[in-house]
């Protein structure tokens, strides 16, 4: 979830100022995810032989970088954390909740508690959103989900996430072909993609992949649920601690902990 918030803060960071074009930004951050995860997984790759790759997973995850980095062009921090994680919660839910998993009544009220203590942190930046961006972040919560829900019964995270990453290098070519009339580069823009591709994205989806296997379906979409608190908490969405902060802050943590709790007890 760090790697996450950091993701959104480089992301924003670059964007917000101008620093890079949104096609730009995604594709350092694939060529950069890309050259960190292959220097670390070539040594096995060269001893045991690459293994195979999963283009559906690599399509999907596309998918979320470039409409992620587009959405945020026409949305407030606020708008599109809500919009964002509200889709990817009704995504992994769904699928759980279809799956057979199940929530107690006490871990419901935990993640209804969470929920809310992330629509008041964020309330205070939200606004009317534009209809392109709200689409756009809502097809990126859609595919966030479904990345995350394949990240459960994929293999070896590092080779997974690795392979992932090398399939989209030439879409994002494509990509930069495709918008260049519209490409702005600065030195910190591409220092802010290149930190978001490969310690952020890269290293950062090896982790969530690896840390999914080990929780439920319900449980791996409650906790994204800290990423804007994790965010808040680093002063990035906030200027100064206010009792609003504190209040949303614990309300989410609170709520995911419970969620937490009752997952445990039930296994």
């Amino acid at each position: 979830m760090l790697a996450f918030a950091a993701n959104s803060v480089l992301c924003r960071l670059a964007l917000g100022q101008q620093l890079i074009d949104p096609a730009s930004f995604a594709a350092v951050r694939v060529f950069t995810a890309a050259a960190t995860l292959v220097a670390i997984v070539l040594p096995r790759w060269r001893a045991h032989g690459r293994s195979g790759g999963n283009w559906r997973s690599a399509g999907v995850l596309l998918a979320y970088l470039v409409s992620f980095s587009f959405a945020y062009l026409s949305l407030s921090v606020g708008t599109g954390a809500l919009i964002l994680f509200g889709a990817a919660q009704l995504t992994m839910i769904g699928s759980a909740l279809r799956g057979g998993e199940s929530f107690t009544l006490l871990g419901r009220a935990g993640f209804i508690l969470a929920v809310a203590g992330l629509v008041v942190l964020v309330a205070p930046g939200v606004t009317a959103p534009s209809a392109i961006g709200a689409l756009l972040m809502a097809i990126a919560g859609l595919a966030w989900g479904l990345y995350s829900l394949m990240g459960r019964g994929g293999g070896d995270a590092l080779e997974v996430t690795a392979n992932n990453f090398i399939y989209l290098v030439p879409c994002v070519l494509v990509l930069g072909l495709g918008f260049a009339a519209e490409r702005h580069l600065t030195a910190n823009g591409l220092a802010l993609a290149a930190l978001s591709g490969s310690l952020a994205s890269g290293l950062g989806y090896v982790v969530w992949y690896a840390a999914q296997k080990r929780l439920s379906a319900i449980t791996a979409a409650t906790v994204q649920l800290s990423v804007p608190v994790v965010a808040a908490l680093g002063g990035l969405m906030t200027e100064q601690v206010t009792l609003r902060l504190v209040l949303a802050s614990g309300a989410t943590l609170g709520g995911i902990a419970i969620v937490f709790t009752q997952r445990a007890s039930r296994r």
